[in-house]
């Protein structure tokens, strides 16, 4: 389970280094994603493999499941960190997420997700106050 959030920084190269947290589960391998609102996701092999299996069983005459496929495995770069945790992000993904300098990673259950840290910031004031409102749509009973 990936939790926290991280502010890493992505170096001339276009390498991250993951949060420390982050990297047993993710040692042998990822994959990095276009993810919603122009975040990436990354998954590790396992997670990744998991969904693929369930798009690869969906009726294929669902045109929004083609859609949302093509850019989802297109997208997607399978990368192994080195010793010191980094990995590599093309650079079509960080064109896509707005990536430059200063990064957020935050752990999604499942998931990490990698912002550009202005685009967090933003994404996080427009969010957060519907946090409490959401609740009650998403876990209802729950919490």
């Amino acid at each position: 389970m990936f939790l926290g959030s991280h502010s890493p920084r992505l170096d001339d190269k276009g390498r991250l280094t993951l949060p420390a947290k982050f990297r047993e589960e993710l040692e042998g391998g990822l994959v990095i994603t276009k993810g919603q609102e122009r975040c990436l996701y990354v998954f590790p092999l396992a997670e990744f493999s998991r969904i693929s299996e369930s798009l690869r069983t969906a009726p294929v005459t669902a045109k929004a499941l083609r859609d949302y496929s093509r850019v989802f495995f297109a997208s997607a770069s399978d990368e192994v960190p080195d010793r010191q945790g980094r990995v590599t992000i093309p650079p079509a993904l960080r064109d896509y997420a707005g990536l430059t300098r200063d990064c957020i990673v935050n752990g999604a259950n499942t998931r990490a997700e990698i912002w550009d840290a202005v685009r967090w910031e933003q994404y996080l004031a427009e969010s957060e106050d519907r946090f409490s409102d959401l609740s009650e749509e998403v876990l209802p009973g729950v919490i």
